[in-house]
């Protein structure tokens, strides 16, 4: 063996050592944080816990908010990432990178801007006639809208990108519209997809904390999410309240993850 060989040799089994210790390091890390917790779970008052009231309201108006913000985001992204996937049209990079802006802006901004937004004399006649948002459980929904739907869009328009145009053409070839060639061949091959995009909208939703507290507030049994939650128990020193909601949140994570894993889709974003 020469030299050269066993140097490159020698440089592999580095690498792979370096890569599994990190990984172990890693995956011990992890497990020594949620292990900490267990401190703080006793038999005797972790279930009376889960059981209160304040949980419980908790854990409804997250799944809620949470599932009415993805309903509207599908409903939305559904037809915009159709369009952005298949239409060429001047300014499409310029649109492209403004629904970027939401994914890279911290939620707490969104929130802010959204919360000024409806402190203008505009914002106050769309509440006036519409609903009223500023700390208001409706303002948990948009803050949620407003974080997921280029998420949607994002995941939806790649899905769409993976269908083959083809399939479209035969169908109108065929005396199908575009509308009947997208409702009847388009979205039923990209359903996998769509069903993916709508557990990740779903859980990054549910775990929105950043735009919901600013915008909606910090009220109890009102607009009070599982991540808000979170953040009164640990502001009045009721870390037993927050361990039981971490748990919680962990169960719907790791059930999610699990549901992601037997779906086959395409990238999130192109």
């Amino acid at each position: 063996m020469t030299l050269s060989r066993l140097k490159a040799k020698l440089i592999d089994k580095s690498y792979t050592v370096l890569a599994v210790g990190l990984l172990t390091l890693f995956i011990f890390f992890f497990l020594a944080v949620f292990a900490s917790m267990g401190s703080y779970a006793k038999p005797e008052s972790f279930l009376k816990t889960l059981l209160s009231d304040e949980v419980i309201f908790s854990v409804k108006l997250s799944i809620v908010t949470a599932s009415v913000s993805t309903a509207a985001a599908l409903a939305a992204s559904i037809p915009l990432a159709y369009v952005l996937s298949r239409v060429e049209f001047p300014g499409k990079s310029l649109v492209d990178t403004l629904l970027d802006i939401p994914m890279v802006m911290p939620p707490i901004a969104l929130g802010a801007a959204l919360l000024i937004f409806f402190s203008t004399p505009f914002g106050e006649v769309v509440q006036t006639h519409t609903v009223r948002f500023v700390f208001e459980p409706a303002g948990l929904i948009l803050a949620q809208f407003t974080v997921v739907f280029t998420v949607s869009v994002r995941i939806l328009k790649a899905a769409f990108e993976s269908v083959n145009p083809r399939y479209e053409l035969a169908a109108r070839t065929l005396g199908c519209t575009k509308a009947e060639a997208f409702l009847k061949v388009t979205l039923p091959l990209a359903r996998k997809s769509i069903l993916a995009a709508a557990i990740v909208v779903w859980a990054r939703a549910i775990g929105e904390f950043g735009a919901s507290v600013t915008l909606a507030g910090a009220t109890r049994m009102r607009t009070e999410t599982m991540p808000i939650a979170i953040f009164l128990s640990l502001a009045s020193a009721d870390v037993e309240k927050a361990v039981a909601i971490v748990f919680i949140l962990l169960g719907i994570a790791i059930s999610l993850l699990l549901i992601l894993r037997k779906i086959e889709v395409v990238p999130i974003w192109r």
